[in-house]
C-alpha cells in the first residue's frame, strides 16, 4: 500500500471506540493464526497496535494529551451529552474537571512528572517506559480519588469534594477511580470475552460467569462496568438479565433483585428508557432512518423482559417498563393518527375548477408522507409489546381503503379529465403509486401504473378520434 492508503487506513481506525479497535485485533490475530490473508491482516494488525499501544513515533502522544492516556480504561463506559447516566456509565464531560483537579490537588506532582516524561518520551522516541508511568498516575489518581470520595467522608472532606466539579462530576469520581484502579482484571476480562455474542443460551451465560468469577468484579462499584463490557458485546444487550436470572435461579424479581446481579435489569431498564426517548427525539425531527431499528430494539426488549422476568406490575422494576411502554406509545400515537390526514390531502380530488394553473404536488411531500406510511407499517409489526396495538392497527386498515380507492378514482380521472389540470392528476396518481408499493408491495403499483399509462393513452385516442 502506499503511504497515502495507510494514512487514510490509519484515520479510520483512529476513530473507531476502543472497544471495537480491540475486537479488530483480536480478530486479525485470529486470522494470523489460522495462515487467512495473512499480508492484510498484518498490515491493519500493526497499524491497530500503533494506535493502540502508542509505540507509532507519529502517533506519540503530546504532553496536552496525558489526560486521555490516564483515562483510556475509561473509553468503553464513556457517555456524551446529558443523558442520564446508569451503573456502569461516567459522564465524559466529567474528565477534564477531575484531570484539573488531579493537577491542582489530587496528585499535582505525579501529574507533572508524567507530563514531563511524556515530553521527554516524544523527543528520544524512547517510549518502553510510557506504559509503566501511564499505570502509576492511574494508580495514583485513584487513591487521590478514594481519599476523598469514599463513603464516610467529614467536612474536610467534603470541602475537597467541592473543589473537584458541580454535583455530577462528584457523582463521577467514584466509578473513575474505581475503574482506574482495576484497569488489569477489566483488561483481561475484555480480552477473555468473545467478539460477539450473538446467542445468548446457556452454554455462554456459562462462561461468561466464568470470566465474572473474580472478587475484584463483583463489588457494587466495579461489577456494572463488568456487566457493561459483555452487554456490548451482546446482540441484544437485553439478555443481559440472564446472567442475573441464572445467578438467582429464578426467574422471581424479589429474588433477583436480592443478587448483586439485580443491577442488570436496573441497567437494561434504563436503556430502554434512553432508547425511547432516542426514538422521540427521532420522530419528532422527522428522522426515520433508525426508527425501525429502534422499535425492533424496543420490542425486543420490553418483550424480553415481560417474558423471562416476573415482574409485578406495582414493584419498582414493573412500574419502569410500564413508563417505558408509556413513553414509547406517546411518542408513537400522534405521529401514527397524523398520517391519514396527510395521504388523504394528497390524494383528494377536487373539481377542476378548484386547481389552479400550476398546481403541483409537493414531491418531498409525498416522499415524507411515504416514509410516514412505511413507519406505521413497522409500528404494526412491533404493535403488541409497545402498547399501540388498536391504533396501529386501524390507522393501517384506513390507509390501504383510502389509497386504494383513491389510486383507482385517480386513474379514472385522467380518462376526461380537463387537459389544464392533468397534470396536477398525473402528479396526484405518481403519489398514489408510490404510497401502493408501501402499502401493497411493488407488484400491485406496477399494476396500477400500466392502468394509468393505459388511461392516459385511451383519453388521448379518444381525443384525436373526436
Amino acid at each position: 500500500m502506499s503511504q497515502t492508503s495507510i494514512e487514510r487506513l490509519r484515520d479510520y481506525l483512529g476513530q473507531l471506540p476502543p472497544q471495537s479497535q480491540a475486537m479488530l485485533m483480536r480478530e486479525f490475530e485470529r486470522a494470523i493464526e489460522r495462515g487467512q490473508d495473512t499480508t492484510v491482516a498484518s498490515l491493519v494488525l500493526e497499524q491497530l497496535r500503533k494506535l493502540v499501544r502508542g509505540t507509532d513515533e507519529e502517533a506519540m502522544p503530546r504532553s496536552e494529551n496525558a489526560a486521555r492516556l490516564l483515562f483510556r480504561p475509561l473509553e468503553p463506559f464513556l457517555i456524551d451529552g446529558k443523558l442520564p447516566v446508569r451503573p456502569g456509565q461516567v459522564r465524559r464531560s466529567s474528565l477534564l474537571p477531575v484531570w484539573n483537579w488531579l493537577i491542582r490537588d489530587g496528585a499535582p506532582e505525579l501529574t507533572r512528572e508524567f507530563q514531563a516524561a511524556l515530553g521527554r518520551m516524544r523527543e528520544t522516541g524512547a517510549t518502553s517506559e510510557l506504559e509503566l508511568a501511564v499505570r502509576k498516575l492511574q494508580l495514583a489518581a485513584a487513591d487521590a480519588i478514594f481519599r476523598i470520595a469514599a463513603p464516610g467522608s467529614d467536612g474536610d472532606k467534603q470541602r475537597a469534594l467541592a473543589r473537584v466539579g458541580p454535583p455530577e462530576v462528584i457523582e463521577d469520581l467514584l466509578p473513575i477511580g474505581s475503574v482506574l484502579r482495576a484497569r488489569e482484571v477489566l483488561d483481561t476480562l475484555n480480552a477473555r470475552l468473545p467478539s460477539y455474542l450473538r446467542i445468548f443460551a446457556d452454554s455462554q451465560i456459562a462462561a461468561v460467569s466464568n470470566s465474572l468469577a473474580v472478587a475484584s468484579l463483583q463489588t457494587p462499584q466495579l461489577l456494572p462496568f463488568a456487566l457493561s463490557l459483555v452487554m456490548q458485546r451482546l446482540t441484544a444487550p437485553w439478555q443481559i438479565i440472564r446472567l442475573a436470572l441464572k445467578v438467582a435461579g429464578s426467574d422471581d424479581e424479589i429474588r433477583v433483585a436480592a443478587t448483586s446481579y439485580g443491577v442488570a435489569v436496573s441497567m437494561t431498564l434504563h436503556d430502554l428508557s434512553i432508547l425511547a426517548a432516542s426514538l422521540r427525539a427521532d420522530i419528532k425531527r422527522g428522522h426515520f432512518e433508525n426508527v425501525a431499528e429502534h422499535l425492533k430494539n424496543l420490542h425486543d426488549g420490553v418483550r424480553g423482559l415481560r417474558t423471562e422476568l416476573d415482574i409485578r406490575n406495582d414493584s419498582a422494576w414493573g412500574r419502569q417498563l410500564a413508563a417505558v411502554r408509556a413513553d414509547i406509545s406517546d411518542a408513537l400515537q400522534s405521529e401514527i393518527d397524523s398520517v391519514p390526514g396527510r395521504v388523504r390531502r394528497l390524494l383528494r380530488q377536487r373539481p377542476d375548477k378548484d386547481i389552479p394553473a400550476g398546481a403541483s404536488v409537493d414531491p418531498t411531500e409525498v416522499e415524507e408522507t411515504a416514509a410516514l406510511i412505511d413507519f406505521v407499517a413497522v409500528c404494526r409489526t412491533y404493535a403488541s409489546e409497545l402498547a399501540i396495538n388498536e391504533v396501529t392497527l386501524r390507522t393501517y386498515s384506513d390507509l390501504q381503503q383510502n389509497v386504494e380507492q383513491s389510486t383507482e378514482a385517480l386513474v379514472q380521472s385522467l380518462r376526461s379529465g380537463d387537459n389544464k389540470t392533468r397534470r396536477y392528476r398525473q402528479m396526484q396518481v405518481a403519489a398514489a403509486i408510490r404510497f401502493c408499493e408501501v402499502l401493497f408491495g411493488p407488484d400491485y403499483a406496477s399494476l396500477m401504473s400500466r392502468a394509468a399509462e393505459n388511461a392516459l393513452t385511451g383519453e388521448r385516442k379518444s381525443s384525436r378520434a373526436g
